[in-house]
């Protein structure tokens, strides 16, 4: 993959944030692209926990035996909105395929029924998206604030998500690695 090329944006992309976002909810962000076309983008954000409770009739927090599930910030845009990103097959009817064992989408009864089964798949909570309108993400590439990387189902279901920007950078190698380097607080530097 070249990581220069905003035309190589796909669906199951990964956007790695540059350093260049310094503040707020998409500083150090990776996010897998859901949808890409010429009317525009989104995505959602794989490695950005939310310490959140969910009512009763979600799920049944108190009989989760899937330790699989967690919980995400999506993005910045309608975060009241959950979407799940998992690695379960057997709904194609109801799932977008992203990548190789990675689809978005699913209803109530299949997080429920998830939740329940401690062999279940893998699931991300997403709360609320990434968005871009026609031609936006192209500018925002070429304006150097987003990096394009190879996706990988280790890094949104088996990476640490504190990891996940730093491992993702080292691993696209050069100045990549380079930047991995940075720290949170420059004033450390």
């Amino acid at each position: 993959m070249n990581f220069n090329l905003y035309s190589e944006i796909e669906k199951g992309s990964f956007l790695v944030a540059s350093p260049e976002i310094d503040s707020g909810v998409l500083n150090r962000a990776v996010i897998i692209v859901c949808e890409h076309c010429s009317a525009g983008s989104f995505g959602l954000m794989i490695n950005k926990r939310l310490d959140l409770h969910l009512p009763e009739g979600i799920i049944p927090v108190k009989d989760l035996l899937n330790k699989k599930i967690s919980i995400y910030s999506g993005g910045p845009l309608q975060t009241n909105q959950m979407m799940l990103l998992h690695d379960y097959d057997k709904i194609p009817d109801q799932t977008l395929t992203l990548m190789e064992n990675v689809f978005l989408g699913g209803n109530l009864s299949f997080l429920q029924e998830a939740a329940a089964d401690e062999n279940g798949p893998a699931i991300r909570l997403c709360f609320g998206y990434t968005g871009w309108s026609a031609g936006e993400l192209e500018r925002e590439f070429l304006n150097g604030i987003w990096y394009l990387a190879k996706n990988s189902y280790k890094h949104i279901f088996e990476t640490p998500p504190e990891k996940v920007w730093h491992t993702i950078l080292q691993e696209m190698g050069g100045k990549y690695a380079g930047y991995s380097m940075i720290p949170e607080d420059l004033l450390l530097n």
